[in-house]
């Protein structure tokens, strides 16, 4: 049986009297990578901000590492669960290695120093994010790839059993794209972290995910493997386009090559 790591249970969000999550409900594995995906103003990254409790749900409950995260402590959470949204401003004078220090915040009390296991920690994350070389240049002068990976080191820092990305790969280039879900798929596999992340590619999300979570209009529509999901009743009924499926790709897993708006929805 495969132990929960994060679990929605029956979500129910609303703004100015607008429903934003109807129902939603997912139950990520420990270990797992589940990459949420659906159209723009779906509420892919509204799931996300309610699973880290940055904002309040009306109805439902949210479960980490098997405990009711409404009750829990926010020091405990941090310990738990690091976050990254897409906007991440660092001030214009922090350093790569001063950046990822911030890690280590939540396991220290306030009158309390960096220490050596701190700083043993602060240095296997730059060196597992590739930035050995640039953990003494400012984030501010970073390419897009590069302020990306050091966020994710500091995050690392944290030690989490679990990360949640939302849109990781917004403005970068495609092979920095590639690079940035590639050291998530490393983390993944040799550390054991649980990840889910909001993606908008639908390939990426098929070939980087052990799950997808499908969501349209608030509502969650399908939930499982790639081969489960990936398929073109899926893509015309939410996102209103024709495609094809190629299942003899990347270890099986479906790639998907649009073919144009399907006539279903312009009539």
């Amino acid at each position: 049986m495969t132990y929960r790591m994060l679990k929605a249970q029956s979500l129910d969000i609303s703004y100015d009297h607008k429903k934003i999550l109807d129902n939603f409900k997912v139950d990520v594995g420990k270990g797992e990578i589940v990459s949420i995906i659906g159209p723009n103003g779906s509420g892919k990254s509204t799931a996300l901000k309610a699973m880290s409790r940055l904002i309040p749900v009306q109805k439902g409950k949210i479960f980490l590492d098997g405990k009711d995260l409404q009750l829990l402590g926010t020091k405990l959470i941090s310990q738990t669960m690091s976050v990254l949204f897409q906007s991440n401003e660092p001030p214009s004078d922090i350093t790569v290695e001063e950046l990822v220090k911030y890690g280590r915040t939540p396991h220290k009390k306030w009158y309390e120093r960096t220490n050596d296991e701190d700083l043993t920690i602060v240095e296997w994350a730059i060196e597992k994010t590739g930035l050995t070389l640039l953990k003494d240049r400012l984030v501010s002068s970073l390419s897009g790839g590069e302020a990306q990976r050091a966020w994710i080191a500091m995050s690392l820092a944290q030690r989490p059993k679990i990360l949640l990305l939302d849109e990781p790969t917004t403005y970068l280039d495609i092979a920095h794209q590639l690079q940035l879900l590639e050291l998530i798929h490393t983390l993944n596999r040799e550390l054991g972290m649980t990840i889910v992340m909001v993606l908008h590619d639908l390939n990426q999300a098929s070939i980087y995910s052990d799950k997808i979570c499908v969501i349209s209009k608030g509502i969650v529509v399908k939930y499982g493997t790639s081969e489960e999901v990936m398929t073109k009743e899926m893509i015309r009924d939410v996102y209103g386009v024709e495609c094809e499926i190629d299942t003899h790709f990347h270890h099986g897993k479906p790639r998907i090559n649009l073919m144009g708006i399907s006539r279903v929805t312009t009539q």
